[in-house]
């Protein structure tokens, strides 16, 4: 992942073990005081090589790898480690078996999602992935992808609902979801559909590690009134808080600080605008007048 703004190509999406050791080769490089032009001389490739080795661009080849921390002067022993962790790095996730209906510059956000401690997303349109019932998931994407064919829409929807076991799995992330008034009158479905997707939510915002805040229409113009973005922050130092957007015909990672504290600050904000209680009351209301 580079840093600032980037907007994803037909570049390999990184996990995020291959993010953490890149910094880490970047870190181990500065710290033996080897410039970019040393490190590519030691591989006898080109600087922008080193460089996208650093940033994740590409896979982390164990020869490289290896070569590089002997460069730096590291013991056998963490060339080792480090070689071993590598090869598990270029794995591919989960995800690459759904490769077909899986855009690569959404493929990045699968991993972050699969590797952050902590996600706080803003939907103003629809019910954030993550806690999308079968049916809603399908009246979405069927939106989305008005061509597609029954079975290619169907994996579309069994990736969306794979994605929500990390809820449930042990040490699950902190899930933050602010969400504007209109995305509960945005009918997906139809209303049954609707009612069960509410049920789903109200069911989802009892948990410890989940939070659910619906901005009501009377809030009026906020702050946050614009497109969704999901912030992740990660348990290892190596990694920079980051933040994800969307654009029309793919999506923008963002881990300048400055812009990452804005969408903090925006959704900060936002979430002031309804208390947990008012919340829960719009969801119930919703959920009855789709009855």
């Amino acid at each position: 992942m580079s840093e600032g703004r980037t907007s994803t190509g037909g570049t390999s999406a990184p996990t995020v073990l291959r993010m953490i050791l890149g910094r880490r080769l970047q870190e181990r490089r500065q710290g033996a005081g080897a410039s970019l032009e040393d490190a590519a001389r030691a591989l006898r490739v080109t600087s922008l090589t080193i460089r996208r080795l650093e940033k994740a661009e590409v896979a982390l080849k164990p020869l490289y790898v290896e070569k590089l921390l002997e460069t730096y002067g590291a013991a056998q022993q963490e060339i080792e480690e480090f070689v071993e962790l590598a090869e598990r790095a270029n794995e591919p996730g989960w995800w690459h078996t759904y490769r077909d209906v899986l855009p690569n510059w959404f493929s990045a956000y699968v991993s972050l999602e699969a590797g952050a401690r902590t996600l706080r997303t803003y939907e103003p349109h629809y019910v954030t992935g993550l806690l999308q019932t079968r049916a809603y998931a399908r009246g979405v994407l069927r939106g989305g992808f008005p061509g597609e064919a029954d079975e290619d829409l169907a994996r579309r929807v069994d990736l969306r609902l794979r994605r929500q076991g990390l809820l449930d799995r042990p040490g699950a992330p902190t899930l933050w979801v602010v969400m504007e008034e209109a995305v509960l009158h945005r009918v997906v479905g139809g209303p049954e559909v609707m009612r069960e997707q509410i049920e789903r939510l109200l069911e989802v915002s009892e948990l410890e590690h989940v939070s659910v805040d619906v901005v009501p229409f009377t809030a009026g113009a906020h702050v946050g009134a614009c497109a969704p973005f999901t912030y992740f922050r990660f348990e290892e130092p190596e990694l920079p808080d980051i933040v994800y957007t969307e654009v029309l015909s793919g999506a923008m990672y963002l881990d300048q600080r400055s812009d990452v504290s804005a969408h903090l600050e925006a959704h900060n904000r936002m979430s002031l605008l309804s208390s947990d209680a008012d919340s829960k009351a719009l969801l119930n209301r919703m959920r009855k007048e789709y009855s």
